[in-house]
């Protein structure tokens, strides 16, 4: 059956419809088993217009526009016009002067991110893994996407963003094996504090000494400069009296100060932007990049553009003076032996033996990983984005015309049937704990409170995103009916749906800060209709600063508590738990 979202469903071959909905019968059993498919390269789709094309036919494309580039750089160079332009535009400035080799700071601040990006790319991987499609728009409306890594979303059952879910190998993803974005988010996020933490270290000394001169251009001539250097590498020449250890060529100047000047700060604010504290409380901010999802392309981009970069810097390295090279890099010299070699090898022998000791960590001391986060990286978090409330608001018009459903298990216990049997009449919300007046209210007594409408913008951890519109009871009047005691801090959340592979009721918290947020409320409609049962009737949990999986459907009852230590494992939620999310993640 054609994909409803892809444009080009009805243009499929019976025999490629047939190979999909094999595909799909697998992944669907795949999906009841508890176990996603691994990625498959042959998967990896391109949109161009209205097409999805192989990612390896535009490599294909590629190989042979460069090929034809060499040719033409060959045959410039060759000619008389080529040859007074590189003449006349030394690839190797002579001046301004600038100290030779290579200081201690760099040295070292190379070798760590050359460590921490190798993390941050693993575990980034593993991340995108959990929603492997990218879009420009804000809506992730399925077949529109410009990238993807894995096929169209059938169209004859509920496609659950879960379900969408690949598998990465351990070669590749951090930790890789199964769905594991919780334990891939405690190492992103952790190596990114490092990696921000070794730049600031590094712009410091860059900025007190004269190291500075080799690196940021001063000199407009730097442009028809890096020109002739490029022009000299396609037709496979190598500049002469180039050497990293006496100067930077003009090539070479402009590509690292890109890469440490725009680049990096990129990959941060990008990351940023994809924050739903920080997105809705200044709509601002995503904007300067298009919007969430622009963002989250931009920061996958820049992923590859690091990877492309160290690929062809050690391209360029062994093929410029390989031991010399080294050398310079690890040592500050410039002799031409193996000492740089050696040190390099043990370097790389390093970071593997490292990324296979992570791997196994994961897994062997997953709750250590996970409480080592919470008191950084979440202790972080709290203090970047927990001073101020959200408050942005969008219009009816920008509403998402898809909408992800997201569950591990839909509700299926014999109170929730006869329940939902009956239209919820006999439902009865329960909010009892450590407050003063107890209740039980049922849809008509929640109604009656009087009903807040906000359109708002949805962040999934998983990476998808959603404008929907809301409505229902705002949570401070449900904080100031039952008047909680003084040592309350946290709320606990609990549905009439299972979790995941542990079993057992689905459950989540809440700061009271959070709560009482003018945009924080228990919504029964969605998009000017009563809540589909799909995302959540009769209840659902709507708190903007907070990502999706901690906004619970299906609510049964609501506990408040002096802290969520005090429930289950004590991680504050179900995911958390089990899937050793953290306990708040407002990015």
């Amino acid at each position: 059956m054609p994909d409803r979202a892809d444009p080009h469903a009805s243009n499929r071959s019976p025999a490629r419809e047939a190979e999909l909905q094999d595909e799909f019968l697998q992944e669907k059993l795949l999906a009841e088993e508890g176990v996603h498919p691994r990625m498959r390269l042959t998967r990896v789709h391109v949109r161009l217009g209205r097409r999805f094309v192989s990612v390896w036919w535009l490599l294909g494309v590629a190989a042979g526009l460069g090929a034809i580039v060499v040719g033409a750089a060959k045959l410039y160079a060759a000619s008389s016009a080529g040859s007074r332009f590189l003449t006349q535009h030394a690839c190797v400035p002579t001046s301004p002067p600038v100290p030779a080799g290579m200081p201690a700071f760099v040295r070292w601040t190379h070798l760590l991110t050359f460590f921490f990006l190798v993390i941050i790319v693993r575990s980034g991987l593993q991340v995108l893994a959990d929603h492997p499609r990218l879009y420009t728009k804000v809506h992730c409306t399925p077949g529109h996407e410009w990238l993807r890594f894995r096929g169209p979303v059938p169209r004859d059952r509920v496609w659950t963003a879960k379900e969408d879910t690949i598998t990465l190998s351990p070669l590749v993803g951090l930790p890789g094996g199964r769905h594991t974005i919780g334990v891939a988010r405690h190492w992103h996020f952790s190596f990114d504090i490092l990696f921000v933490a070794i730049g600031i270290v590094y712009m410091v000394f860059l900025f007190s000494t004269p190291w500075l001169h080799r690196l940021v251009p001063t000199h407009t001539a730097i442009v028809p400069g890096a020109a002739s250097c490029a022009v000299t590498y396609l037709s496979l020449h190598f500049p002469r009296g180039a050497s990293g250890y006496l100067r930077y060529d003009a090539l070479q100047q402009l590509t690292y100060f890109a890469v440490i000047f725009l680049l990096a700060p990129l990959a941060i604010l990008t990351g940023l932007a994809m924050s739903p504290a920080l997105d809705n409380r200044h709509r601002w901010y995503p904007r300067l990049f298009g919007n969430r999802q622009v963002a989250r392309s931009i920061h996958f981009l820049v992923m590859v553009a690091f990877v492309v970069f160290f690929i062809g810097h050690m391209a360029l390295v062994a093929l410029t003076g390989f031991a010399r090279n080294l050398n310079d890099i690890t040592l500050g010299t410039n002799r031409d032996n193996l000492d740089g070699f050696a040190i390099w090898t043990a370097v790389i022998a390093l970071v593997i033996t490292f990324n296979v000791w992570a791997v196994r960590f994961s897994w062997t001391h997953t709750r250590v990983l996970q409480r080592v986060s919470n008191l950084t990286v979440g202790r972080l978090m709290d203090r970047l984005f927990d001073h101020s409330a959200p408050r942005v608001q969008y219009r009816r018009e920008d509403i998402s015309p898809y909408f992800w459903p997201n569950h591990a298990r839909m509700p299926d216990s014999p109170e929730w049937r006869a329940l939902a049997s009956d239209d919820f009449r006999a439902y009865r919300l329960k909010v009892h704990g450590l407050v003063e007046n107890p209740v039980e209210l049922s849809m008509e007594q929640i109604r009656a409170f009087g009903k807040q409408e906000q359109i708002t913008l949805h962040h999934c951890i998983q990476g998808w995103s959603g404008i929907a519109e809301w409505g229902g009871l705002p949570f401070a009047e449900l904080i100031e009916l039952v008047r909680p005691a003084p040592e309350v801090e946290w709320v606990m959340f609990y549905s009439f749906a299972a979790g995941g592979e542990g079993g057992g009721r689905y459950y989540d918290s809440h700061s009271i800060h959070d709560l009482r947020h003018p945009q924080s409320l228990l919504a029964y409609e969605m998009n000017g209709e009563r809540l589909p049962i799909l995302h959540g009737r009769p209840l659902r949990l709507r708190v903007e600063n907070q990502l999706g999986f901690k906004h619970v459907k299906w609510i049964s009852e609501i506990e408040f508590v002096h802290h969520f230590r005090e429930r289950y494992a004590g991680q504050g939620g179900y995911n958390e738990d089990h899937e050793f999310f953290g306990y708040r993640d407002e990015i």
